[in-house]
């Protein structure tokens, strides 16, 4: 039998989180995107968080969740306004281990609880098949630019609600 996976735990962003935070955003670049991406396209992205006190403000503006592996931060979420997914990194030690998947699911339903009906996101390549296994669907593909590098993202939006088995329609047999 295969072994357990960690129980991942969540938790609100703090200020103090702000250091490891950013070298999760750094390594998670710099290591999980290496197929979709150039050394030089993942310096750029990279350097997005080289400015701590910026990024611990970005994260302190939006609705930031942290996820824990014994106690320890593995990976964050961060939501900018009511729908949009700005942030999702999970540290590279902690890749398949359910760490993205509980972000995405607490999120998601902290988003239908308040109200939203959908959530897009910028995926990156790398990201997108994640998000496509959620059931966020491809509106249209994109190119922002970071520094002096151009890279490539895909707009991705996931309508929320219940997305179980559909009733049957009145008058026909189950």
């Amino acid at each position: 039998m295969g072994q357990a996976l960690p129980k991942v735990g969540l938790r609100p962003f703090l200020p103090a989180d702000t250091s490891v935070l950013a070298a999760i955003f750094v390594a998670s670049v710099e290591e999980l995107t290496e197929d979709d991406y150039s050394e030089a396209q993942r310096e750029a992205w990279a350097g997005a968080a080289e400015d701590e006190e910026k990024f611990g403000k970005r994260l302190a503006g939006q609705l930031t969740l942290v996820a824990t592996i014994q106690g320890s931060p593995a990976g964050f979420i961060s939501v900018k306004g009511n729908d949009h997914i700005d942030l999702l990194y999970v540290h590279p030690r902690f890749v398949r281990q359910g760490v993205a998947t509980a972000l995405c699911d607490a999120i998601e339903k902290l988003s239908a609880a308040r109200g939203v009906t959908g959530l897009n996101v910028e995926s990156s390549d790398t990201a997108e098949p994640f998000f496509a296994r959620r059931g966020y669907v491809s509106e249209q593909r994109n190119t922002v630019s970071m520094g002096d590098e151009w890279l490539t993202n895909t707009t991705m939006k996931k309508v929320l609600g219940d997305n179980g088995p559909q009733s049957e329609a009145p008058g026909r047999p189950s």
